[in-house]
């Protein structure tokens, strides 16, 4: 039996390109249920384009890159699609950059035969068990406790520099992990059925320490939307994946990069090989072809 998707969107700028978007999923999904969290802090929306099938989250929190008030816009989000009337089997989160390489038929079908709970990309976060350096840089974001020291500067003036205490002998003081409890770090992009939806709202609501410890660590950039989703399902009775069906090209970078390459024509051979669902980061600012491509692919 086909499963019914909705979908979790979560932006801050580039209005029309996210229009765009939804009204990309509602041609493919015959107008899916749609919660959407738009930071209007940074920008407005054109209302009056918005279908009745997108339920805005009212009010709106005020985001910040790399912070978990990203996380907080995401649990709201989610709630609202699960507390509709009609709340969806599976749901697919995305930004505004995404956009689907793949037809509605595949996403449907993929996910209606899926064995697995949620579909995201996740790594186990351990001291001195790096695998790749990205998982160094993790333990110290999540484990490293950070502590600000009062310096003077050359000119004679007073300043700060944080230093890191990365024993576990340290982190265990402060962290909420434990042998059972892991940590884990992967992509923020995912999607999941509702079981694990009302999982993480569970959890979230309940279970507040991991939640509370990112938000203490909210001075410091540490990436929550990259560990906090992971955590708590990596954690839980469900069925993993480590497909998240999601394209990003880090081919760019030195594995230290914060941004994916920027998708544009030159790249959509690539997309069309995939067997990812959804790729980012696009722009359409920048290259609108690459999007007409994909419509006219997708939707033939």
């Amino acid at each position: 039996m086909a499963v019914k998707i909705g979908f979790v969107l979560i932006t801050h700028n580039s209005p029309r390109q996210a229009i765009r978007l939804v009204s990309r999923l509602n041609s493919m999904f015959g107008h899916p249920s749609i919660a959407w969290h738009h930071d209007f802090t940074f920008c407005d929306l054109p209302l009056d384009s918005i279908t009745t099938n997108v339920s805005l989250v009212r009010p709106h929190l005020r985001t910040s890159w790399a912070k978990f008030s990203v996380i907080e816009a995401t649990v709201r989000a989610v709630e609202v699609l699960f507390r509709s009337h009609s709340p969806p089997d599976w749901f697919v989160l995305l930004s505004g950059a995404d956009y689907p390489i793949k037809s509605a038929a595949k996403i449907v079908d993929d996910l209606s035969n899926s064995r697995f709970d949620a579909h995201i990309h996740f790594e186990r976060i351990s001291y001195k068990n790096y695998q790749r350096d990205w998982q160094r840089l993790c333990y110290d974001r999540y484990f490293a406790v950070k502590l600000r020291v009062p310096l003077i500067s050359r000119k004679l003036r007073p300043t700060t520099r944080t230093i890191s205490l990365r024993h576990p002998f340290f982190a265990a003081r402060v962290a909420p992990f434990s042998t059972d409890f892991s940590c884990f770090a992967g992509g923020q992009w995912f999607c999941a059925n509702a079981s694990a939806a009302e999982f993480v709202l569970e959890f979230h609501r309940t279970k507040p320490a991991l939640a509370n410890y990112y938000r203490r660590q909210d001075v410091h950039t540490i990436f929550p939307e990259e560990s906090y989703f992971q955590t708590i399902l990596c954690n839980s009775h469900l069925q993993m994946s480590q497909n998240d069906w999601r394209y990003t090209d880090w081919s760019e970078n030195d594995g230290w990069t914060q941004h994916p390459k920027t998708l544009v024509m030159e790249d959509f051979s690539k997309l069309c090989e995939s067997t990812a669902h959804f790729a980012r980061k696009f722009n359409a600012d920048l290259d609108s072809g690459i999007l007409d491509a994909l419509d006219e692919r997708i939707l033939n």
